[in-house]
């Protein structure tokens, strides 16, 4: 009888285990960074769409092409989507320069809108974080627009609104110059942080429910952008100042404090080296700027005078492996929950062995190597950019 006993538990609890695996979720087969959906909150590939003879559905490489995104790599690296920024070189803080650069964002945000509805079969426009969720549910990749340098504002801080409707949902206010906004983190100290305008700015951005992006800002600028706001705040591509002692970069205790106010830092792969900004290669970037007037042999040679330069004087001498320690140390200083990913892709980024984003699978490798649990993954791939433009009071 015992072992009937034993026999009889037995059948039930097998009967009892194939019931819940018949009534379980499907097992996903698909490679480990394909489960995830996946966002980068800087691209800067909007440049390229006014290329002559370049579409953003073709697929290109890095030995044929210098850009770094496109529709057939982002399916091929599994990056469902992300931020596709208009930026505005500054010129002079004058009537006439902001002028001149509000036509020029103008235009560049009609492009993004254009290139999308375009190839509005591959890619749709998103607006808010249930969009990429419905989007990625389609089938569909996800593109949001967002401002790196407020400038083209001028001094009219309502012109905020006629961009959040053209679609914009993320903005920085300033870039590599301080400008009418703020102090920038390699320009002068003239505001000691926010202008007065600046101040407004964050006020409107607040009341639109617009991301405050802070990449670029000076320390001060950024302490008070932290402070005024009241909805978490994005760094969309910045590194940290504990990997290069460089300003652009963030230091571990300014990272402590954006993740208490609920915050993310998206991890660049940008100065965690200085820049090796050689004669040669600013005379490549003063061409880069304008490749889409340039005519396409024009732009075939410079790709190729890119990558020559490429072999003999890097941009940067950091490779994946650093990036990969950089990210480890944020995540355990800041915690998954306050970590995103923006290489600035197209706009300075990659490394050796983390060149374009076909190489994105290889994060999440490292990053489930380390120990991080599935969900962990997917806050840091998405979650956490979802959650704070979630958070905007819209």
């Amino acid at each position: 009888m015992k072992y009937l006993a034993i026999l009889l538990a037995t059948a039930s609890l097998a009967a009892c285990t194939a019931a819940k695996e018949e009534g379980a979720a499907p097992k996903d087969d698909r490679p480990l960074h394909s489960r995830f959906l996946t966002l980068d909150t800087h691209l800067d590939t909007s440049l390229h769409f006014e290329r002559a003879g370049w579409s953003f559905a073709d697929p290109h490489t890095l030995e044929g092409d210098i850009v770094q995104v496109d529709i057939p790599r982002m399916k091929a690296g599994a990056l469902d989507g992300g931020f596709f920024v208009i930026y505005t070189e500054q010129g002079p803080l004058t009537p006439q320069g902001y002028a001149d650069a509000l036509a020029f964002a103008r235009g560049r945000s009609d492009l993004i809108d254009a290139t999308i509805k375009k190839h509005g079969d591959l890619i749709g426009p998103a607006l808010t974080a249930a969009d990429a969720r419905s989007l990625d549910k389609a089938g569909k990749l996800i593109a949001y627009k967002s401002i790196e340098n407020s400038y083209p504002l001028g001094e009219d801080v309502s012109l905020l609104a006629e961009f959040y409707n053209k679609g914009v949902r993320m903005a920085g206010p300033v870039h590599s110059k301080t400008n009418q906004f703020a102090d920038s983190a390699t320009g002068e100290a003239k505001w000691k942080g926010l202008s007065p305008l600046g101040k407004q700015w964050v006020a409107e951005m607040n009341r639109l429910g617009m991301v405050i992006d802070a990449s670029h800002a000076s320390d001060a600028t950024f302490d008070q952008l932290l402070a005024l706001s009241k909805y978490p705040i994005i760094l969309s591509h910045s590194s940290l100042r504990s990997a290069n002692d460089h300003p652009r970069n963030l230091d571990e205790g300014r990272l402590k404090a954006l993740a208490a106010k609920g915050g993310a830092m998206c991890i660049s792969t940008i100065f965690m080296s200085e820049m090796n900004m050689t004669p040669a290669r600013g005379a490549l970037f003063g061409q880069y700027e304008r490749i889409g007037k340039l005519p396409p042999e024009e732009q075939a040679e410079l790709n190729r005078k890119w990558r020559e330069l490429d072999k003999s004087e890097p941009l940067w001498a950091a490779d994946f492996e650093a990036y990969m320690k950089m990210v480890l140390r944020a995540i355990e200083v800041a915690g998954p929950d306050h970590i995103c990913f923006g290489a600035d892709w197209d706009g300075g980024g990659g490394l050796p062995g983390f060149e374009d984003i076909s190489a994105l699978p290889k994060v999440t490798e490292r990053l489930k190597a380390a120990g991080y649990s599935d969900a962990d993954l997917e806050k840091m791939w998405s979650g956490n950019i979802l959650r704070v433009l979630a958070a905007q009071g819209k």
